[in-house]
Formats: structure tokens, sequence, C-alpha cells
């Protein structure tokens, strides 16, 4: 049975619909940034074939530099919804020297189907740049935070959220190949007593004109622990077109 959408979801699918409208404004205040439209598969939890919207943005100053990011994703499989997801995403660096930084993030998620219902995550640490500068870039981040996620409903019986404190490790890998390609392979782990979250994004892009490129991508997303009946470990083959606004 699908799920009614929750107030948090319909607060979330209002702020990406606003989102196209901003961004322009955004990127006129320093921000740069993309954004893309996709069509995936995926895999584990859900089998269908989906559409995504998505929106990242930064902005680098002496030494603060913000990135935002948003998403949606939307299936259906036989006439029925069985994929809704909405993510968002900050992050805020400040440079200690020419290559260590510390930083603050906040993350949330809303999963219709997923493994877990929806959870944040709010952290602070320290990021460290291990290769500069272009045309290959890769930072590796470190540091804790407070997690919290409610598991989705088992036989009918809603769960309870867990909240507790947990430790955060990323890398964000980036390679201009020419003028026209360039890829990245993105990683985050989060782990607490009650689940482990690691996931792995690798994704190539070229150039079609302009501003305008084509994107394929893959992320393995992995629990340790799930509710019964829901499996650890979800797939999205993504393939898409993504527009850069400088």
């Amino acid at each position: 049975m699908i799920k009614t959408i929750s107030k948090t979801s319909l607060i979330t699918v209002a702020a990406l619909a606003l989102l196209p409208l901003t961004a322009q404004a955004q990127i006129a205040n320093g921000w740069s940034g993309e954004a893309s439209l996709t069509g995936s598969k995926t895999t584990g939890n859900t089998d269908t074939t989906d559409v995504g919207l998505g929106l990242k943005l930064a902005k680098d100053g002496d030494v603060w530099r913000h990135k935002f990011n948003a998403s949606a994703d939307y299936g259906r499989a036989s006439g029925t919804t069985n994929k809704q997801r909405f993510v968002l995403g900050y992050q805020i660096d400040r440079d200690i020297s020419e290559r260590l930084y510390a930083y603050a993030n906040a993350d949330y998620f809303s999963d219709d189907f997923g493994a877990f219902e929806d959870g944040y995550f709010l952290g602070t640490g320290l990021g460290y740049e291990v290769i500069l500068p272009a045309p290959i870039g890769w930072n590796l981040e470190g540091g804790l935070g407070y997690r919290s996620q409610t598991p989705q409903s088992a036989l009918g019986v809603a769960q309870n959220s867990t909240n507790e404190l947990a430790a955060r490790f990323g890398s964000d890998f980036k390679w201009t190949l020419n003028d026209n390609v360039s890829l990245y392979n993105d990683s985050e782990l989060i782990y607490s007593k009650s689940d482990t979250n690691i996931w792995n994004e690798f994704g190539l892009t070229a150039t079609l004109t302009g501003r305008l490129a084509a994107r394929a991508s893959f992320r393995v997303d992995h629990h340790s622990d799930v509710p019964v009946g829901r499996e650890n470990t979800d797939t999205i083959t993504r393939f898409g077109l993504v527009y850069t606004m400088e």
C-alpha cells in the first residue's frame, strides 16, 4: 500500500520545486553549480525505472566555501508508485592551511520505500586536500556528528527512531580528463552503534554542447542493519543531462 506523503516530505517537495526558480539569483551572488535531469534503474528494496531531478551549488571565498545539494527521485512500476526519495544537504568549509580545512555539514533524507523512512545527520570535522590542483582533486574528511533515522514500518507496525552519536568519513575525487570529459568518485561512511551506512557513487560526464553535458553514474548504498523484510543494499544506475550554471 502506498504510504501517505508526510508533512516533512511535502515541505521538501516544495523546496525542491522552488530551487530552479532561485538558482539563477544565487549564481548572480557568486554561486556556481549544475542542474540535472536523469533516468535511472534501481535494484534492491525497489526494482523500478525512475526519473530524477538534482541541483548542486557551490560558492568559494578567500577562506570559506559553501556547498549545497538537493535531489528528488520518483519511480513507478505497473502503475504503482514504488519510489519517492528526497535529499537535501549543506556543507560549509573554512580553510586552516593550504590543504587542511574544518567543516560542518547537515544532511536530510525522506524515502517512502527504502530501508529507512527518513533521517538526518549533523556533524563537524576536518578535511584534507590530498591531491591538488586541477585536473585532479581528492579530498578526505573525517569527523563526528549526531544521526537520527527512522526504520520503515515492519509488518504494519511503526518503528522508533534511533538517535545517537556517529562517526563520519568521506572521500571526494574528481578528475578532468580533457576539456570535454571528466569523472568523479564520491564515498561516505557513517558509523554508529545501531547501523553503519556506506555508499559510493561513480560518474562520467561528457560535454555535448556549450553548458549542456551527458552523464552516466552508478551508486551503491549499503546499510549493515535494516528492518525485517528490507534489503541491505540498493544500487542506482543513472543516465541523464546536466546543465552547468556559472
